[in-house]
């Protein structure tokens, strides 16, 4: 297997770099690479840049405008993006639901939807968890009633990250009890402008408003904005977790993050010398590099595979386990390299341009609150045990 990049390939890199390092705002950059809080603006305005370009669409086939890239570009443009400290693209639009709407959506829907999606104009947020249907997804019950050419929607969904900025919601709902769980759920897109649609903030232990709680009380939803079939949405929604799982990998980021490590550890100092050549914990950066590497290397051999036109590693879970677990150990290194001074949390020095006064260097204020926000890597998404006992089965019936 053969995973070297080819040189039209490497052209490929060298002009997305390029254009990411013209185009990208230099003050989001900073904020990214600093990890400090994004608004609505830096994120959005990011997406319609790259709308613009056609590549928030990165990953469409050209028959739905997209750029037709391979896999490998694709993998190198993420690449590019994270090291060049761009925001992660929300993924719940362009990423998400997007490519259900591509395999399963009318070409009514496919007209409608995907145009704002592609341009960064319209925002759209992820409705699956309720408070007792999580990693048991199954187990929801927002219930949509049909009532002749609508349905009328009525519960509760939670954890819906950034839903305090959407326009638009793709929701699982419960529209028959028959049955197996899995067996009574269809997926609806839901104006989030509707009558009885309510967004209630979750306020994390930093201060962060990025999670929330949508309720629905007697929301109307035109029958055509069901995907597919009624009663057929666990289909739909299996094959957007694997999307999602994928997504959450994100070895891109966690190669920038190894880098912003190294920078820390370079500017602290440890019995008068820099942290960075204390052996003992350049010995923990080693090991991570080594895991960050070795996660690298799963997805290109993924990417291989469908180069060389071979059967995909079925392994979203696996990749998601991994990605996971380095992204919650390069924040506890974060912090442990500048030891008690992560400890004060001043929520206003989260925001870029604080003035005011720290506790040792700057780069130790978002420290803490990116610690306690990567707990939630291992959970979402399908959470880790869950993942393992998944991978377990298959194995055995193999």
């Amino acid at each position: 297997m053969d995973l070297q990049f080819t040189s039209e390939e490497l052209a490929f890199r060298d002009q997305v770099r390029t254009w990411v390092g013209s185009h990208l705002p230099s003050h989001i950059a900073e904020k990214v690479k600093q990890g400090l809080q994004l608004t609505r603006e830096d994120q959005q305005d990011w997406a319609k840049i790259l709308g613009k370009k056609g590549w928030l669409a990165f990953n469409w086939p050209t028959q739905f405008g997209g750029p037709g890239w391979s896999a490998i570009q694709k993998h190198l443009f993420e690449e590019e993006c994270a090291l060049a400290g761009a925001p992660r693209i929300v993924p719940f639009g362009p990423v998400m639901v997007a490519l259900v709407i591509m395999a399963f959506g009318t070409p009514a829907q496919q007209e409608r939807f995907l145009p704002g999606i592609r341009s960064g104009e319209v925002w759209w947020s992820q409705g699956y968890s309720e408070p007792g249907a999580g990693s048991d997804l199954a187990s929801l019950q927002c219930k949509a009633e049909r009532k002749g050419e609508r349905y009328i929607v009525n519960g509760q969904k939670t954890w819906t990250t950034l839903g305090q900025y959407g326009d638009w919601i793709f929701c699982l709902v419960r529209t028959s009890n028959e049955g197996k769980p899995q067996s009574g759920i269809s997926f609806l897109l839901i104006d989030m402008k509707s009558p009885g649609v309510t967004v209630h903030p979750i306020i994390t232990m930093d201060g962060a408003h990025e999670v929330n709680e949508v309720w629905f009380d007697n929301v109307e939803v035109p029958v055509d904005q069901r995907i597919g079939e009624e009663n057929k949405g666990w289909s739909y929604a299996k094959f957007l977790l694997a999307h999602e799982r994928t997504n959450i990998a994100d070895v891109n980021r966690s190669k920038r993050e190894l880098e912003r490590l190294k920078r820390i550890a370079k500017a602290t100092l440890s019995g008068g010398a820099s942290l960075y050549y204390d052996m003992r914990f350049r010995d923990q950066i080693a090991l991570l590099e080594v895991e960050v590497v070795a996660l690298e290397m799963l997805v290109l051999r993924v990417l291989c595979a469908e180069k060389s036109g071979k059967k995909s590693l079925d392994i979203a879970g696996l990749l998601k386990i991994r990605g996971s677990e380095i992204q919650q150990r390069y924040s506890e290194l974060m912090m442990l390299a500048v030891g008690p001074f992560a400890l004060p949390f001043v929520e206003e020095a989260m925001a870029a341009g604080w003035q005011g006064d720290v506790i040792g260097n700057a780069f130790c204020a978002p420290l803490a609150s990116t610690y306690f926000n990567m707990r939630k890597t291992t959970i979402y998404g399908g959470s880790n045990e869950i993942q393992r006992n998944i991978i377990a089965q298959q194995i055995l019936a193999q």
